[in-house]
């Protein structure tokens, strides 16, 4: 069942197994207020069970871009276009947030980042391969991320 973010009251809904389920929570709170800011998009995400073609989508794009498979369980995904870009997002239980961005039309603004909530460590399958920059938010503590660069098509 699909669940519209609430950024101004945040919710667990959905993401209860997370042993950082607060922050994780924020930080999913955190991206709906930047797509409803940016771009008046009410984000909303539906169970990793409802959502697999979406999750094949980014595990396919990280595995061939850089050979990257994540233990952690998906918990929530979304998929949406806003103006030119399409989006996915996958929420993992260990507190991880990963999103890829795609343009439709233009293949040098593609790219897959990465957002860590507040309390969890680097996953292994990242911790030596990027460097991850801090980001101060009301709704979810301090972010850390990193991205890199899509180069394929997808």
């Amino acid at each position: 069942m699909a669940y519209i973010v609430d950024f101004k009251n945040v919710s667990t809904v959905g993401l209860e197994s997370s042993p950082v389920v607060d922050a994780l929570a924020g930080l999913r709170a955190n991206e709906a207020r930047y797509f409803m800011n940016k771009y008046k998009h009410e984000f909303t995400t539906v169970p990793a069970s409802e959502g697999q073609n979406n999750i094949d989508r980014v595990t396919r794009i990280l595995k061939e871009e850089r050979n990257i498979e994540f233990a952690a369980k998906p918990l929530e995904t979304t998929r949406f276009q806003v103006e030119n870009i399409d989006w996915t997002f996958v929420f993992y239980e260990d507190g991880l947030a990963v999103n890829v961005l795609y343009t439709i039309d233009d293949p040098k603004k593609r790219a897959v980042g990465f957002k860590l909530s507040e309390g969890m460590e680097i996953p292994q399958e990242l911790e030596s391969k990027f460097k991850f920059a801090r980001q101060k938010s009301k709704l979810a503590g301090t972010i850390r991320g990193s991205f890199f660069v899509i180069k394929g098509e997808y």
